[in-house]
């Protein structure tokens, strides 16, 4: 009888096995044809077909010479996919061995990316509420678990070393205290990412092909790498502000992608040109077709869908040029600390320490160089942004596009080209100026500079004269015959308080006058506040690029070119052309010949003679045209330093405009504008000589 039963018990065992065997079999089956329909098919009754996408190459960025600004590289993610994770206690041991490798081979001291929101030291917590993303998470992932939102940090903890498996059914810690705590964190982590996010969990990005290999010899199950196509900079520092960045799609951002046919997992420009010519940029993702057994094998596999790469953009901007631009910026804004901490008294610049430059084609508003300062690192972006995001002085903000300044002086060269054009005054209309402007007397008496600097006048003098001198007193008397109206319809010819047709996000400025007054509910206009305008004061507000593209819409004798940065949009692989940009002409203000010859003059007096910017420009290889200003800002702050000019004087190229914030003087503002024209023109340190002679 006992060999019988045990013959019966056998027969019982063998019929549960098979049993077992075919729940398991229905199980696999009805989760490929089911639940994972969309990504795998029936080829027939023993394969199976699944897609991966095949990541398309997004267009690169280049300067007008075809140097490499950002390019393409491949990457590879260690990641941990949820799907692999054997669950209990071997959870933990596969992401210690993952870990591990981490440590091994890349020599990285691992910690998770998302940390509970507590300050102190584990287990001594304290609930941080500053952290408010990760509160947010934090609170999500208690009520996942059910849990109350005011449990103790100590029961928290009791809970989640239970949870985790860091504790045996003794109640005794499996592992020591550093790794209970990494445990903890990382298994917290893992948990609010998929509550979070469907992607697999980044462990660490950019690996190693050692890494790689260490995985596949040891073995480890859980880990994975994904293949992804980064971002190259290739002048680190350097066009931060224009080149912009790139990152996936935010959850507010998905309707508007989705409509326009981007996967969820897409990578689109967030800021700058990779923002601006996104259409051009964005590539078009392949598919890989996988074939597989019925145990998993793959036994074929093909390309279903080609990928598209995006197309390559090149830019109007020179590098080279860019490079000395921010170099130049920064030093000028060093030289006016330095020369004012060997001045006696205050607010005379040693508060300086933003501003911005810009460079364009006179002819043609090609943008060849933008440069705000103070800037940043987009290699080191997401290292540096807690600290970049709380600097006082703003390096995100692009000043050059999004500053505004008021342009003092500057302004008086458009207001004698609108007199000169109007025939208000000719080239030898001489004024008599007082030092004390008493037209408006009693009640309004403004003093020119001169005055109150020296208590004395100018004399009698022209408009060429006045533009030397930059003389307050004479451009009141012109503004107030010129009147605001006029004022503000030529200076909009000229592209003041008008977009520049810049493809990135700019503001616009401000031209004073009633309609803006009016406008934003300001004291109504009046006769002194003509007086102010005409004189680059009052609300009058410019951007340093719009201040590049008047002075060169005066320096060509009065076309206004768009400003702009697209060159070309060109194919990825062998840069054929697809679309040139052609200048694009906005507006028309043409100055008369002998207009534009005494603007000339006048605007040449002023680097050479006796005018404000001869110390920097007088023994200059090439002739130079332009016009300082300083504009005060505050009683409690030095004055801002505003410099536009062009070159050569005779034939008009490149115009350049550099603003200072409490930079004291205009003509200081100068210094980093000869150093583009030495770069533009081959002068100096950068004449074929100097290079040529250079110590490696």
């Amino acid at each position: 009888m006992k060999s019988k039963r045990n013959f019966t018990w056998r027969y019982i065992a063998m019929a549960v096995l098979m049993l077992l065997c075919c729940v398991v079999y229905v199980g696999r089956l009805a989760n490929v044809q089911i639940i994972s329909r969309d990504d795998y098919t029936v080829v027939n009754e023993k394969t199976y077909s699944r897609t991966v996408k095949i990541q398309a190459h997004r267009g690169e960025i280049y300067d007008r010479n075809g140097k490499p600004l950002v390019t393409n590289v491949l990457q590879y993610d260690f990641v941990i996919d949820f799907n692999a994770l054997p669950g209990g206690d071997g959870t933990n041991v596969m992401l210690l061995s993952a870990i591990e490798a981490l440590k091994t081979v890349e020599e990285i001291d691992w910690t998770p990316a998302s940390l509970l929101p507590f300050t102190g030291e584990y287990p001594d917590l304290s609930l941080d509420l500053q952290n408010a993303s990760a509160v947010s998470k934090y609170k999500r992932f208690l009520a996942s678990n059910a849990w109350d939102e005011d449990i103790s940090a100590e029961s928290l903890i009791n809970k989640l070393v239970r949870k985790y498996d860091l504790i045996d059914d003794e109640g005794e810690a499996r592992y020591d205290n550093e790794t209970m705590k990494t445990l903890l964190l990382l298994r917290y982590s893992l948990e609010v990412h998929r509550l979070t996010s469907a992607e697999p969990y980044l462990l660490a990005d950019d690996v190693s092909l050692e890494l790689i290999t260490y995985v596949e010899e040891h073995r480890l199950e859980g880990p994975d790498f994904y293949e992804r196509v980064s971002r190259v900079y290739h002048y680190p520092g350097y066009a931060s502000h224009i080149l912009g960045r790139v990152d996936k799609i935010f959850a507010e951002e998905w309707d508007y992608y989705n409509a326009q046919g981007y996967p969820m997992d897409a990578v689109v420009g967030k800021s700058g040109v990779e923002y601006a010519f996104e259409e051009y940029l964005r590539g078009q993702d392949g598919e890989l077709t996988i074939i597989e057994d019925e145990d998993g094998r793959i036994i074929d596999s093909y390309v279903s869908v080609e990928p598209v790469a995006g197309k390559s953009v090149w830019l109007t901007l020179d590098i080279d040029m860019q490079i000395a631009a921010e170099d130049a910026l920064a030093a000028n804004i060093l030289y006016i600390n330095q020369k004012a901490a060997q001045t006696p008294g205050e607010y005379d610049g040693e508060d300086a320490a933003k501003g911005a430059l810009t460079a364009i084609g006179v002819n043609t508003g090609e943008v060849y160089a933008i440069a705000s300062y103070p800037t940043y690192d987009l290699t080191t972006f997401n290292a540096d942004y807690a600290e970049l995001s709380t600097n006082p002085d703003g390096p995100f903000v692009n000043r050059a596009l999004e500053g505004r300044y008021a342009p003092g002086s500057t302004f008086k060269i458009g207001v004698a080209a609108a007199a000169l054009t109007e025939g208000i005054i000719t080239p030898n209309t001489y004024i008599e100026t007082k030092g004390i402007y008493e037209y408006y007397a009693p009640s309004y008496t403004p003093r020119c500079w001169y005055y109150l600097r020296y208590h004395g006048s100018h004399g009698n003098i022209n408009v060429v004269k006045a533009l030397q001198v930059s003389c307050n007193y004479f451009f009141y008397e012109v503004g107030r015959l010129l009147t605001i109206d006029k004022i503000t319809q030529y200076m909009s010819s000229y592209g003041l308080g008008q977009p520049t047709g810049i493809e990135l996000p700019e503001k616009t400025g401000v031209l004073a006058g009633p309609d803006y007054r009016d406008d934003n509910g300001l004291d109504p206009w009046s006769g002194g506040d003509t007086l102010q305008a005409a004189i680059g004061q009052s609300d009058n507000l410019v951007t340093p690029l719009q201040l590049s593209v008047y002075m060169s819409t005066i320096a060509n004798g009065g076309t206004r070119y768009a400003a702009h940065l697209l060159h070309s949009v060109r194919s990825f692989y062998d840069n054929e052309i697809i679309y040139a940009y052609e200048p694009q002409v906005v507006s028309t203000a043409t100055l008369r010949d002998r207009d534009y010859s005494t603007l000339m003059t006048a605007l040449k007096s002023v680097t050479e003679d006796d005018g404000s910017a001869a110390r920097l420009f007088r023994d200059y290889a090439i002739e130079v045209g332009g016009k300082t200003g300083t504009a005060q800002v505050s009683k409690t702050k030095s004055d801002n330093a505003v410099f536009t000019a062009f070159a050569p004087w005779n034939d008009p190229e490149i115009a350049v405009s550099c603003i200072i914030e409490q930079g004291a003087n205009g003509t200081d503002a100068g210094v980093a504008v000869r150093e583009v024209f030495d770069y533009y023109f081959q002068l100096g340190d950068y004449a074929p000589e100097a290079q040529t002679n250079q110590t490696p």
